[in-house]
């Protein structure tokens, strides 16, 4: 058996903790365990780089890993103070995307945290956002995104863009390619898919987008094959959370009637401005 089938997302809901004030905390001992280091010390040193990782982000390393002591009990019934952390969401995943990439729980954590770092970002960016508003902006995103992607994975080896990109589509959409995708969203030829995408179809793909990206350049992948594969597992890893998150799988969330195109030329109509060289929040860079 697939060592990662042992774990799933209550392998980290499982372990965290809600203070008074209703926020969500995770202990960083109990972590390290759920990550499979053994020894303190080795899981601190990724901790430490966490840490860094956040202040380069332009966030207060000290509001998201908060020093705490635990007692514990020892032999003899006697008890002893032992430094812990309080680790908020994001913490955790500066920790995993920093952890030992060969534990395949590293992998899943990857996963998991990015998925809920990123629903967070979005919830708190666009709560005030229409639905249509929010295609606009995550597309947008993506188009910026695949951008680097392409990139990363160019320095990687990679000659064949079309199977490069049909490979993380296939890990996300169970085995659907491309034109499959096209195909099953009933679109007429040189419409894009992913302008026939709802919001939460959208993040999904955003976050393919961007997690291969990372491990691209984390891992200085090589090879056109393994760059492949790398974005196969990517979209493969992110649909099993999605599973086991209970969220509906990206090929059965229904497609909107109107394109993105179609919705930025409305929102130009009604955001027209009097200086025609002023950008709308909406216009492609």
């Amino acid at each position: 058996m697939n060592k990662l089938q042992h774990y799933d997302e209550l392998t980290f809901e499982n372990i965290k903790h809600i203070d008074e004030n209703g926020v969500e905390f995770w202990f960083a001992r109990e972590l390290q365990q759920v990550l499979e280091y053994t020894e303190w010390r080795n899981f601190n040193q990724v901790i430490d780089k966490a840490k860094i990782a956040c202040e380069n982000s332009g966030k207060l390393a000290v509001e998201h890993f908060v020093d705490v002591n635990k007692s514990i009990t020892s032999g003899y019934n006697t008890t002893r103070d032992i430094k812990d952390l309080k680790l908020t969401r994001y913490a955790c995943y500066l920790i995993v995307q920093n952890g030992d990439p060969r534990k395949e729980v590293i992998a899943l954590g990857q996963s998991y945290f990015a998925i809920k770092t990123r629903q967070q970002e979005l919830q708190d960016d666009f709560d005030e956002l229409t639905e249509d508003q929010k295609r606009i902006a995550i597309r947008d995103e993506i188009k910026r995104h695949n951008k680097s992607l392409s990139e990363a994975a160019g320095n990687a080896g990679v000659k064949n863009y079309g199977r490069f990109h049909n490979s993380g589509y296939k890990g996300l959409y169970g085995g659907l390619t491309m034109q499959d995708i096209h195909n099953h969203k009933e679109l007429e030829d040189g419409e894009h898919i992913l302008d026939f995408m709802g919001s939460a179809e959208l993040a999904a793909n955003l976050f393919r987008a961007t997690q291969t990206d990372e491990v691209l350049r984390r891992k200085n992948i090589k090879g056109e094959d393994l760059a492949n594969d790398t974005h196969f597992n990517v979209g493969k890893t992110i649909r099993n959370t999605m599973k086991e998150l209970g969220t509906t799988m990206p090929e059965n969330l229904p497609t909107p009637n109107e394109s993105i195109q179609e919705l930025k030329k409305k929102q130009k109509q009604i955001n027209k401005k009097p200086d025609d060289n002023q950008l709308s929040l909406f216009d492609d860079m």
